[in-house]
């Protein structure tokens, strides 16, 4: 988003993913970040600043890339970067469960070249901005409220991964505390539709954001983009 300052949420796998791996993932990158940044008429060095959701390597995977000698470094020049402090505990100490969505190449980088800023809940990140706990998919995960002319975007990232989430008990067998998205879940939806509140599906393949609808106990997702 651009105001005062451009932000970027989250920046997807990157390119450092071996052949394999991204064959695994089923990473197609015939449109990747750089494609998306030149639609909106932005470059890597206009970017101000690069706020993470949470740090799995398929939404911070895109903070860093290597360098012509073959060194990691922060893709974008000129930003700095926001990370959860929990979140940010977690991932610089996994456990087997969370061990390979943590990819230190991602993140440890951004705090040698001294960019990385470690925040709390509900830290403003620049006017109108700011994040919200969530927790479920990780304990700290976050999801960005964004405010502008009294109206309310969501950057959901996880927790409606796509539109069809939006049910309360569609829940991903990813997620590490299922039972905190479920009580997530069940307060926002009900905030989301009294509000209008346009929400963001980073992981949707063909709905980029709508809004929640609610008619005779159904719930739907009204498309905006």
């Amino acid at each position: 988003m651009r105001g005062e300052k451009t932000l970027l949420i989250d920046a997807g796998c990157g390119d450092k993913m071996d052949a394999k791996n991204a064959d695994i993932y089923g990473l197609d990158r015939r449109f990747n970040l750089d494609n998306a940044l030149a639609e909106a008429g932005i470059s890597p060095a206009d970017i101000d600043i690069v706020l993470a959701s949470h740090l799995h390597f398929d939404h911070v995977g895109g903070f860093t890339t290597r360098s012509g000698e073959g060194q990691l470094v922060p893709r974008f020049p000129r930003a700095s970067y926001v990370a959860h402090r929990g979140e940010w505990e977690d991932a610089t100490h996994p456990h087997e469960r969370n061990r390979a969505s943590y990819l230190a190449e991602n993140f440890i980088p951004l705090k040698t070249a001294g960019v990385l800023a470690l925040v709390e809940d509900d830290a403003v990140i620049m006017p109108g901005v700011r994040y919200r706990r969530s927790g479920g998919h990780t304990r700290h995960h976050q999801v960005v409220m964004i405010e502008s002319g009294g109206q309310t975007a969501v950057f959901a990232a996880d927790m409606y991964p796509t539109a069809v989430h939006v049910p309360d008990p569609w829940v991903m067998g990813y997620d590490l505390y299922p039972m905190d998205t479920l009580a997530f879940k069940r307060a926002f939806a009900r905030e989301a539709i009294e509000r209008e509140y346009l929400v963001f599906f980073e992981h949707d393949p063909t709905m980029a954001a709508g809004v929640f609808r609610e008619e005779n106990g159904r719930r739907s997702v009204e498309r905006v983009l």
